[in-house]
């Protein structure tokens, strides 16, 4: 078993998006082709271990972020990117209404060289559709720490 689980978590890719409140971006991406697993947490903050709580007052330096598990030869991250832009307000600076605050910000965590440069491709393409009025991040991942098991498939959970 471990050595499965070692061999699919090579194959597979994560990334990790920052969208404003996690529960509907994980919920949205759930059930795309090539999405094999979805995990909310934080990152980008101080510490790598952080509650709801202390992201929630807004001095930890989080953002409430979606951690995706994909099939890259399902789904390609340039095309998980053109959803990020499509399923949040990337106008928005520090917030995603009615959310206010740095956690709600729009951010992208790259993992790799390749990543940063397709997030800096898409967000320009983006970035002229609405005339140059993205505040998304790009940001290289650090500090990611898993949400509390009662924030994991918080919609589905809560019908």
């Amino acid at each position: 078993f471990n050595i499965l689980t070692t061999l699919y978590n090579y194959f597979m890719k994560k990334c990790t998006l920052a969208l404003g409140c996690f529960w509907k971006p994980e919920e949205n991406f759930k059930n795309k082709p090539g999405i094999i697993e979805t995990e909310v947490g934080y990152a980008g903050g101080l510490s790598d271990k952080v509650t709801y709580e202390e992201v929630c007052r807004g001095d930890t330096g989080h953002a409430e972020v979606v951690r995706l598990t994909f099939d890259e030869k399902l789904i390609s991250f340039k095309k998980i990117l053109d959803l990020f832009f499509k399923m949040h307000d990337p106008t928005q600076k520090d917030m995603q209404y009615p959310d206010v605050g740095t956690q709600y910000r729009s951010e992208i965590f790259y993992e790799d060289d390749i990543q940063k440069a397709e997030a800096k491709e898409i967000l320009e393409i983006f970035n002229k559709e609405l005339n140059g009025k993205i505040q998304t991040n790009i940001s290289r991942l650090k500090n990611y720490c898993k949400a509390e098991e009662y924030h994991q498939k918080y919609i589905e959970k809560n019908r």
